[in-house]
């Protein structure tokens, strides 16, 4: 079963993408901040990490930049949940580090067809 982390801050958000992962036969972790997300990726290694953009304590942006300095994570996929949806804004979440970049709003069903795409490459 492929694992997935998934760090979103809104409740009913999470709790349906949770579910939309679960039907779809993936094994998730949740976090409800950014703090809560780097505790679980040193503890455990995912197949992808889900991150929403503005989450509390730290961004997904910081997640990133932490991950991708963390030696034994760097290379972990990571897709960015974000409503910034413009060119520019996905073009910087890209380099800071993103593989993936999912604009908000988005049908579950979309997500997960894209990440079912993403961990079957690997």
């Amino acid at each position: 079963m492929k694992k997935i982390l998934l760090a979103e801050d809104e409740e009913v958000l999470r709790m349906l993408i949770v579910d939309t992962l679960e039907d779809g036969d993936f094994e998730v972790d949740e976090a409800a901040d950014g703090q809560e997300a780097l505790d679980l990726v040193d503890q455990n290694d995912y197949d992808l990490i889900i991150l929403d953009y503005m989450m509390p304590i730290f961004t997904g942006l910081e997640v990133i930049e932490k991950i991708r300095n963390n030696p034994d994570k760097r290379n972990a996929k990571i897709m960015m949940l974000s409503a910034k949806s413009q060119q520019y804004e996905q073009a910087g979440i890209l380099e800071a580090g993103a593989d993936y970049f999912i604009a908000k709003p988005f049908s579950p069903m979309k997500l997960l067809e894209k990440i079912e795409e993403i961990v079957d490459e690997h």
